[in-house]
């Protein structure tokens, strides 16, 4: 039997909780040596806290050059929210920094989630991978000393509540019907949350810890992230995703073919270009094709079913913005 091809494309990992992304990178080199592939470039398309769990995109090979592209990429995020207790890394892992008796009603927590919904200022957690004065955030911290972080400008796309049917909370529908009881009553006592559960469509660089302090905040109490899953990261989605021991059975013989996605899958939106030899050919050494009737933009060239460049088309002629070697 022939020796497994290098791979290249994309692995969907389902991170489960306490897994750092490196050590992922880690498991899947490790399956991959012993499964019998031959070494290639293993990398992840964006960080998710060992506390955090769920979707991680980990690309082989010639995927790794998308991995910047993954980064930019919006994500979706389904997290819990505590309240009474702030932590000083935001999450359940920190020190309690403070406390306070206070919980929302269920009806605001759903009322604040347009609030926060477009594009928002916040700052990110002083326990994180930003760099200040050329060191990691979360290594200042950890020594005790002062840090600042700029506030940054992200976008959330939408924020929505999972929570019970709060139509009982609100404006009653029977309000404005004639000749109905209306069971609302005003005076009922609200009904007030300990935790709630949201769903987060947001663009790169949010910090959900961050967004919990700041939805906690302005409910008027505290709150910190007890539960933290990414369920979507570009156009890769949970139900794409293998577990840690569907990745063990692929370095013990079970086929990659069957769980890897192909490098274009990281591709989302952007158009195939097919090629004819010559064409791939100077693609490959560098040199700029003329006379294509395609748009101007961006294309994903292709010699049949083997990838060749990511390639930029402006005015008819056709250059290189980043080749592959398959």
């Amino acid at each position: 039997m022939p020796d497994p091809a290098a791979p290249h494309g994309w692995l969907i990992l389902d991170k489960p909780r306490g897994l750092g992304s490196t050590q992922a990178v880690g498991a899947v080199k490790r399956n991959l040596r012993e499964g019998g592939y031959p070494k290639v470039k293993v990398g992840h398309g964006g960080t998710l806290d060992p506390l955090a769990e769920g979707v991680l995109p980990i690309a082989l090979g010639e995927a790794t050059k998308l991995s910047g592209r993954m980064l930019d990429s919006d994500k979706t995020y389904e997290f819990t929210i505590q309240f009474g207790e702030e932590t000083d890394t935001l999450d359940a892992e920190g020190e309690v920094v403070d406390r306070t008796d206070r919980r929302p009603p269920l009806a605001a927590v759903a009322g604040i989630c347009q609030h926060f919904t477009g594009a928002i200022e916040q700052v990110p957690p002083k326990y994180s991978a930003l760099k200040v004065d050329g060191k990691r955030a979360y290594d200042l911290a950890r020594r005790g000393e002062d840090v600042d972080l700029e506030t940054r400008r992200v976008t959330i796309h939408s924020l929505e509540f999972l929570g019970p049917d709060l139509s009982h909370q609100g404006v009653s529908a029977f309000d404005t019907t004639l000749g109905r009881p209306d069971p609302y009553d005003p005076q009922a006592p609200l009904e007030l949350a300990d935790s709630v559960t949201l769903v987060a469509h947001v663009s790169k660089g949010t910090y959900i810890r961050s967004l919990a302090r700041d939805i906690a905040h302005a409910l008027g109490t505290l709150g910190h992230v007890t539960y933290l899953r990414r369920t979507k990261a570009g156009p890769f989605s949970e139900d794409q995703a293998i577990s840690l021991d569907k990745l063990n059975e692929i370095g013990k013989g079970a086929p990659l073919q069957d769980h890897l996605l192909p490098l274009e899958a990281g591709l989302d939106g952007i158009p195939a270009l097919a090629l004819d030899p010559d064409s791939a050919q100077a693609a490959r050494q560098g040199r700029v094709v003329s006379g294509l009737p395609q748009p101007d933009g961006l294309y994903f060239a292709k010699l049949e079913d083997t990838p060749v460049a990511l390639v930029e088309i402006e005015g008819g002629d056709m250059k290189v913005a980043r080749g592959f070697n398959i």
